[in-house]
C-alpha cells in the first residue's frame, strides 16, 4: 500500500486486489463458463492421444496413441489433400461472395434502376430459403452442365450471397452521400468511386463476411457429398467421415484428432481477421 501526501493528508492509495474488487462474482463466472466451452476441446484433444481401451477406461491424462494416430490420419487417410481441396473451395467462394456483394451493394445504394426495390426485396426473401430446399434443382443443374467431381460445381452455385448484399446495402447506404457526389464531381467512374473511397472505409464489414463465409464454407458437407464422388476432389468435412472406421471398428482417436487438424484453417482464418471482425460487427450495432 502506497502512502500519497495531498495537502497535509496521509492518503494510502493503491490498487484493488482481485479479493476486494467487488466484481469477482463476475469474473468467477466468466472464468467457469469459459472452462465449461473449453472442456469439450481438452478432452478431444486427450482422446486424440489415446487408443480404444484407454479411451474405454475414461483415462484423463494424455495416451499412448499419438503418433500411430497421426500417421493414420496425415498418411494413411489423406487428411491433407481434403484440406487442400477445402482451403481452396472456401477461399475461392469467400473471394466470389465478397466481390459480388460489393458490387450488389454498389448496385443498390448508388444506381438508378427499375424494380430496384422489388430485385432488392427477392434477394432478401432468399435468405429465408435454406440451401436444402433447392439441392434437388440445383444438383440437376449441375450435372447438366457437366460440373460434377469439379471445383466449379462446388464453387459456381455459392458464389453469390443474398447476406453479403443486404450487409454492404446497409453499410453503403450509412456513408455520407457527399462521397458519392464529390467524386462525380471529380469524374470517377463508379468502379473506380468503389475501390478508391468505399472499399477503404469498408474493411470491417469485409473482414466480417470473410470470416463468417469461410467458416460457413469449410463445413460445408450436404452439397459436396452429392456432387463430389471423386475421393481426390473431396472436401474435408467428408473426409473426416472415413476416419470412423480404422482397422476392424470405430476408433475415437483418429477421429478425435483428425477434427482438432480440421478445426486448424478456420481458427487461423479468425485470429487474422478478428479486429475487422469484431469491428464490422460493432460498426453494424451503433448503426
Amino acid at each position: 500500500m502506497a502512502a500519497r501526501e495531498h495537502d497535509g493528508l496521509s492518503l494510502n492509495v493503491g490498487k484493488p486486489g482481485f479479493i476486494r474488487n467487488r466484481d469477482w462474482p463476475t469474473h468467477l463466472l466468466l472464468w467457469l463458463s469459459m472452462a465449461v466451452i473449453l472442456f469439450p476441446m481438452i478432452y478431444a484433444a486427450l482422446i486424440a492421444t489415446q487408443t480404444n481401451a484407454e479411451v474405454f477406461r475414461f483415462q484423463l491424462t494424455p495416451g499412448s496413441g499419438l503418433a500411430e494416430h497421426f500417421d493414420q490420419v496425415w498418411n494413411d487417410r489423406n487428411l491433407p489433400r481434403f484440406m487442400w481441396n477445402s482451403v481452396v473451395q472456401a477461399v475461392l467462394i469467400t473471394v466470389a461472395k465478397t466481390v459480388l456483394s460489393l458490387l450488389a451493394g454498389l448496385a443498390f445504394v448508388y444506381f438508378k434502376f427499375r424494380y430496384k426495390w422489388i430485385i432488392f426485396f427477392f434477394v432478401l426473401i432468399t435468405l429465408m430459403m435454406p440451401t436444402e430446399v433447392m439441392i434437388l434443382a440445383l444438383f440437376r443443374f449441375v450435372s447438366d452442365l457437366g460440373w460434377k467431381d469439379t471445383m466449379a460445381g462446388l464453387v459456381v452455385p455459392f458464389a453469390a450471397s443474398a447476406t453479403g448484399a443486404f450487409l454492404f446495402r446497409q453499410h453503403f447506404a450509412n456513408l455520407p452521400r457527399d462521397l458519392a457526389e464529390a467524386s462525380q464531381i471529380d469524374g470517377a467512374s463508379p468502379l473506380q468511386f468503389l475501390f478508391r473511397i468505399l472499399i477503404p472505409l469498408s474493411w470491417n464489414a469485409i473482414g466480417a463476411l470473410a470470416v463468417i463465409q469461410f467458416v460457413y464454407v469449410w463445413n460445408m458437407y450436404l452439397w459436396p457429398v452429392l456432387i463430389i464422388s471423386d475421393q481426390e476432389r473431396q472436401v474435408v468435412q467428408v473426409g473426416l467421415q472415413g476416419l470412423q472406421g480404422i482397422g476392424t471398428g470405430l476408433t475415437f482417436g483418429p477421429l478425435m484428432l483428425g477434427a482438432l487438424l480440421v478445426s486448424i484453417p478456420p481458427i487461423l482464418v479468425f485470429i487474422a481477421l478478428q479486429k475487422p471482425f469484431m469491428s464490422g460487427f460493432a460498426l453494424g450495432a451503433d448503426k
